[in-house]
């Protein structure tokens, strides 16, 4: 794609003057001026094909139609983007593209958000001239763990090839045949197992790669959706969570699921237009296998009980240790995928009440790439260092394990993982009184002797700070599974049985707070932060 240089140019579309850096192309410059063109094979993350020829437009002294995506603008040309040759032309090149495209709307996965059926309802409505039987190609064919290919339904706008030739740089996709037989498919002996394949998808404008995941589970007029930032590793890919605003319709369908799918959303400085699979397919613990309600008892020997019941007993623990001046024999283990405000609001409560032993711990560490993956799968740890916490978890095992600690408050995470389950049983059997503050059914919240539901990143409004120290916004998707509460909700419930001072009513409140009493995170607010971040103070 041609870069813009310093110098600009003038030119007039649909009657309206735009100036734009020189090597800006006339599609570019649709856009900016407010008279978009329709377009397939363009993508703005991708070299220009220019072979779907869909964004046709007319200019003043040419001799015939010329496709927006691939012609640079030029000093002084009149463009029009919608006289009748523009859309004649346009209703043409529509037309070929459908001539062996099966009419399956109903039954396709993509409709709702395709591409053909949104262009053909503004731009095609014609009667079609061609009476011939369609060419039959291959339809749903598995071509990777996660892709499904329906190559009838391939307009050959060469996304997928370029994508995994360029972004990716595996190169498994090509376009076969010639003429009307020619078709998208893989290369022989190759399949689509690149950790980036999800994106073909994404990009894909028809109903030819669907995700095997997502495939009739909800039709997309029944999602919502919701800015977020992917928790899988320290990246923080900015995503959109998407969601089954009518649950209950068709529980039947989706095991009552409530988050569909996650998509990436656009950050030109964190992850651009992309997200990896790791990711993308990471979410089904928003729904899977969640811990409902508080639990007391130990080793399997549970029973429900209320809030109040579990804030009690909590906080009537701590405060006799507090009165004996025995908090060195408590252990709070905090998690890197807590949000910054949690981990604030547990630094307020634990330092006001006088525990040392306040750290935080990763999660195993896994594989990176040079793309986008990075091998810690902190989403937080550089908000916890920023608040001036420290990673100890290992020293804290130990001690509780040694009978030092009365009280072991773990949030968040399975320490079976990390530590082993032998560990971790040794723990649970020399502490009077370990405490699980996490969202999922794990062996950490089966030995504990209390659990307390917690709010996964879906639920809960709130702020991560990636490994470049950007600070980012997530914002609450669905509801807190059951009785789940986030992290910070909890930590205020236990500074007022404690008679803490703290006010923390809401995400928003608490960030106002930390901004203004953290150094990192000072002149930062909500506002400010908008939909991509900002860097924390240096």
């Amino acid at each position: 794609m041609p870069e813009p240089s310093a110098k600009t140019i003038t030119l007039t579309i649909d009657g309206k003057p735009v100036t734009v850096p020189d090597g800006t192309t006339i599609l570019q410059a649709c856009e900016k001026v407010g008279s978009p063109v329709p377009f397939y094979c363009y993508h703005p993350g991708l070299s220009i094909a220019g072979n779907c020829r869909i964004c046709l437009v007319e200019i003043a002294g040419a001799p015939k139609l010329q496709i927006a995506c691939y012609t640079q603008a030029a000093d002084g040309m009149v463009v029009n983007t919608t006289s009748d040759k523009t859309l004649t032309g346009r209703r043409d090149v529509l037309e070929f593209l459908l001539i062996n495209h099966p009419l399956d709307c109903p039954v396709c996965d993509q409709a709702g958000e395709c591409w053909l059926q949104d262009y053909y309802m503004q731009h095609g409505l014609y009667d079609p001239k061609f009476n011939e039987q369609k060419i039959k190609k291959p339809k749903a064919v598995p071509i990777g763990p996660t892709v499904m290919l329906d190559a009838e339904r391939c307009i050959l706008c060469s996304r997928c090839v370029r994508f995994t030739d360029e972004i990716s740089k595996t190169g498994e996709f090509g376009i076969f045949n010639r003429g009307d037989h020619s078709e998208i498919g893989l290369h022989p002996g190759k399949a689509l197992t690149n950790n980036y394949s999800g994106n073909v998808v994404d990009i894909c404008p028809v109903g030819a790669l669907t995700d095997r995941d997502f495939r009739f589970k909800c039709r997309v007029w029944y999602l919502g959706a919701a800015n977020s930032v992917c928790p899988g590793c320290s990246r923080g890919c900015n995503i959109q969570i998407h969601y089954n605003r009518e649950r209950q319709w068709f529980a039947h369908i989706a095991d009552g699921a409530r988050v569909m799918r996650l998509k990436p959303r656009y950050n030109p400085d964190v992850n651009q237009w992309w997200m990896c699979d790791v990711g993308r397919y990471g979410y089904k613990f928003v729904d899977d296998n969640r811990l409902t309600h508080v639990l007391l008892g130990q080793n399997g020997a549970k029973r429900q009980a209320r809030w109040e019941d579990g804030i009690e007993q909590l906080g009537a623990a701590l405060q006799r240790l507090q009165q004996a001046k025995q908090l060195d024999q408590v252990g709070v283990m905090l998690s890197s995928h807590l949000t910054n405000e949690d981990l604030y609001a547990a630094k307020r409560v634990f330092g006001a009440l006088g525990v040392r032993h306040l750290v935080f711990q990763r999660p195993t560490t896994g594989t990176a790439d040079e793309l986008l993956l990075q091998a810690d799968r902190s989403p937080n740890a550089t908000g916890a260092q920023a608040l001036g916490l420290v990673e100890g978890a290992q020293s804290l095992i130990e001690q509780a394990a040694a009978k030092k600690f009365t009280a072991f408050i773990i949030f968040t995470q399975d320490v079976a993982p990390l530590f082993g389950e032998a560990r971790l049983r040794e723990v649970a059997a020399n502490v009077e009184r370990l405490v699980f503050i996490g969202a999922n059914h794990n062996p950490t919240a089966e030995l504990a002797h209390l659990v307390l539901p917690s709010a996964v990143y879906a639920e809960k409004d709130g702020t991560f700070t990636n490994f470049q120290g950007r600070v980012q916004r997530l914002m609450t998707a669905v509801d807190p599974w059951a009785e789940a509460k986030p992290e910070w909700a909890i930590l205020g419930a236990l500074a007022a049985r404690l008679g803490i001072d703290v006010n923390f009513p809401d995400a928003p409140t608490i960030f106002t707070e930390m901004a203004a009493k953290e150094p990192a995170f000072q002149g930062l607010t909500y506002d400010r932060l908008g939909e991509q971040g900002m860097l924390l103070k240096v």
